[in-house]
């Protein structure tokens, strides 16, 4: 559910015309919903009221710092893989008892902010990885709390690119290699094991591999125990998926129905790292029609909106329904949606049939607040975007659209090219 809904034949995001902010901010953008953003956290944090719980927030799908800062002021916490993330995380006021740090390839200096910056645990991904937090904990005289990130062998059922829970995949230790791994963990005197975790993919649109996932890490948890362990959490990952195009994924509130009997009377704190299914819906990247072009088989609408600013289209072959943001009856054109990068991977819809477009007019790229900022860049040296929330009939530039001077701001000239 999302609050971008036509009043009449206008697309308005909560009670603002997207019209006028498209007109006041310029394009491409991205607007996003405050008060969508805040119900999907609500509807996480309401989900698993009755087991104890933290909702970290994944900051991969959408770093903004307002955006992040919501959740914190909601009880939520943080969901980590780099240095600039747990920078992020921590200046948009998560506390660090309750951000968690995933990844295959922590740095020497990412390590020491994170120990330094006292965070609840480190979730570790192989053996190295290990022997690495307890040397630099070592340097700096404390003691590092972690998590086995157990890879449990799991098909989510998703796009290749973002399964992360087979046998194949760079994440986490094999589960039957992890008993050996805690062994190592246990004696090695600057680690402290607290707790588990697994994460199997993204956009996952059933709850069963959820299910039979955790199913094979509760029973690793029960070997833990019988070797006199201490599991105090149990981080569950995230993954959960949302309507795209005709998706059905299921609800948070149907992902606790069936995780929570699984963990009674186990004593365990659980976290759960909810991304694209909290932020996903709540934004949408508005474009403008620069110019059309027939083709033998079908038009193009070039849009001023690119691979760089939303690449999910190129890279994954994405679906994002196309909306006008001023609907007019028209006839219907068969069409590509293309961006103005040097790419012919440069789409944003491919083979659509749309009502026709006019040069000028906008258009909406709905479900576009996860992984759209997160993943652009200045490809072809274009200026990122500009970022808006809006929350009722106020509205707040979240994000200053980059200018060209921006682009060139860290460069430096060597003295001999002077």
């Amino acid at each position: 559910m999302h609050l971008f809904q036509y009043h009449g034949n206008e697309l308005f995001a909560e009670d603002i015309s997207v019209k006028m902010l498209a007109e006041k901010y310029g394009t491409p953008l991205y607007i996003y919903s405050y008060n969508t953003l805040l119900r999907h956290f609500m509807a996480y944090d309401d989900a698993f009221k009755k087991y104890p719980h933290i909702i970290c927030f994944s900051l991969k799908s959408n770093p903004n710092t307002a955006i992040i800062r919501i959740f914190a002021k909601h009880g939520g916490g943080a969901d980590i893989v780099s240095g600039g993330e747990l920078y992020i995380a921590l200046k948009a006021g998560i506390p660090p008892a309750k951000i968690v740090y995933a990844g295959v390839g922590k740095t020497e200096d990412e390590i020491r902010f994170a120990l330094k910056s006292n965070i609840l645990m480190f979730n570790v991904e192989s053996e190295d990885e290990l022997r690495e937090i307890d040397r630099v904990s070592g340097t700096m005289k404390t003691k590092a709390r972690v998590a086995l990130r157990i890879n449990p062998d799991i098909d989510p059922e998703t796009h290749p690119y973002i399964t992360t829970g087979l046998k194949m995949h760079k994440f986490g230790i094999p589960i039957e290699d992890a008993l050996e791994h805690y062994n190592l963990a246990s004696g090695l005197k600057n680690i402290k094991v607290i707790g588990i975790h697994k994460h199997i993919g993204s956009q996952i649109t059933k709850v069963s591999p959820f299910v039979d996932a955790l199913k094979r890490i509760l029973l690793f948890i029960d070997k833990l125990r019988d070797h006199g362990a201490k599991i105090a959490y149990l981080d569950v990952g995230g993954g959960l998926g949302i309507h795209y195009k005709d998706e059905e994924p299921p609800l948070p509130k149907d992902l606790a129905k069936n995780l929570i009997p699984l963990l009674k009377d186990r004593g365990l704190k659980l976290i759960v790292e909810p991304g694209r299914s909290i932020v996903g819906n709540a934004g949408i990247l508005v474009t403008k029609a620069l110019y059309l072009k027939k083709g033998d088989v079908k038009e193009f609408i070039i849009v001023d909106a690119g691979m760089n600013d939303l690449v999910r289209p190129s890279f994954y072959d994405a679906y994002h329904h196309i909306l006008p943001v001023i609907r007019k009856k028209r006839n219907t054109v068969y069409c590509d949606v293309v961006g103005p990068i040097c790419e012919s991977s440069d789409f944003l819809a491919k083979g659509r049939e749309l009502k026709k477009v006019m040069q000028g007019e906008y258009l909406a790229v709905m479900s576009a607040g996860a992984y759209g900022f997160s993943m652009s860049s200045n490809y072809n040296s274009r200026p990122r975007v500009a970022e808006v929330l809006v929350k009722g009939k106020e509205h707040f530039l979240i994000r200053e659209r980059e200018t060209y001077s921006d682009l060139v701001r860290n460069e430096k000239i060597p003295a001999f090219l002077k």
